[in-house]
């Protein structure tokens, strides 16, 4: 038709995973926590009246920002809420590349980097993973303006070290953006490097740990000269008051919180074990989910017999990824299923 953007015309759109709509599925490719969120949540979410929807959301969700900041050991002002930590990444895009500003990140990782660069029409430099997936020591010399690191990896789940991750802050010139929508699943996190480097902005989501990702809350942590600079960028009013009111009940109730991500991380090393036993190679994640390859039977064939069993994991046919599949750690009981799914498909020759 001739109206988009030369740059949007051409750019393939980011694709979600698959959401089946029968309910008689075992969805594992969409990392959602398995379990449900704290029941405070849905206290709060029944508590909300009519006045409040009537009104305006607050623009810059000061009771999210005040919750969040207790959890985090900063003030309020290193705090910014976001639709999503999505939303967050495409602001940090149009706040900080352009034609002559580029971004950097190491790849494979989170495809939709490459989407939002495209539609930022700024260079993307990817710079590849070695075959243990350590940090590539030619990132820090790439010159990006934006450098961005999902740290875990998705769809790896593997992690660098908090470290090595300070070393590259001060090393650039540019600013790092740590994407950290799985760290809840971690042992560590780069939360504190904020008050050492003004050049780095942490991404936190509230899908995964937080059982919520029906609800698309994220928020950044920052110095507040970065935070300032982020909320020109915003939309007036980025975050609802559902969604507010939600999140902070969600943070709030830390003692579930920490419960929950236990019972995942069990989970996780259960699913790991079984797999293995079925002579998959699985290398250790950090994050809820796992990145399993068979040498016995093609990724892309497993995925498809398991959707004929209503078993949903994730397929990437993408470089280093298309002999693997991402698997979402669920309950116990549809890891079984799985499990026993497998163990069926891989018998027969």
């Amino acid at each position: 038709m001739g109206y988009f953007r030369e740059n949007i015309d051409k750019c393939e759109g980011y694709e979600p995973g698959f959401q089946p709509q029968q309910k008689d599925v075992v969805k594992l490719n969409t990392n959602e926590n398995p379990y449900p969120p704290s029941p405070k949540v849905l206290e709060a979410l029944a508590g909300i009246g009519g006045e409040q929807l009537r009104r305006y959301p607050d623009p810059a969700g000061e009771a999210f920002r005040q919750a969040a900041s207790e959890v985090n050991g900063v003030s309020a002002d290193y705090i910014m809420c976001c639709n999503g930590g999505d939303e967050l990444l495409t602001i940090a895009f149009r706040a900080f590349c352009d034609k002559k500003r580029a971004v950097g990140y190491p790849v494979p990782t989170y495809s939709l980097y490459p989407v939002l660069a495209k539609l930022q029409n700024c260079k993307a430099i990817e710079i590849p993973f070695d075959g243990e997936f350590n940090l590539p020591a030619k990132l820090a010399a790439a010159g990006a303006a934006l450098t961005v690191v999902c740290n875990p990896n998705a769809p790896i789940g593997s992690f660098v070290g908090v470290g090595e991750l300070a070393s590259l802050a001060d090393e650039i010139r540019g600013v790092l953006l740590i994407d950290e929508a799985y760290v809840d699943f971690a042992e560590d996190n780069c939360a504190a490097l904020v008050k050492d480097f003004d050049n780095v902005i942490i991404l936190r989501s509230m899908s995964k740990g937080y059982s919520l990702a029906g609800l698309r809350f994220g928020y950044a942590i920052a110095q507040p000269g970065l935070i300032e600079g982020l909320m020109k960028v915003k939309d007036s009013y980025n975050v609802d008051t559902v969604a507010i009111t939600v999140a902070t009940a969600a943070i709030k109730d830390q003692e579930y919180f920490k419960e929950n991500i236990e019972k995942v991380k069990r989970a996780r090393e259960s699913l790991t074990e079984q797999l293995r036993a079925l002579k998959f190679k699985v290398a250790k994640s950090y994050a809820n989910f796992v990145l399993a390859e068979s040498k016995d039977r093609g990724a892309s064939e497993i995925y498809n017999k398991l959707v004929e069993r209503n078993i949903y994991v994730r397929y990437f046919n993408l470089p280093q990824l298309s002999d693997k599949l991402r698997i979402t750690v669920g309950t116990e009981e549809q890891n079984d299923k799985l499990i026993s799914a497998l163990k069926e498909i891989l018998s027969k020759e």
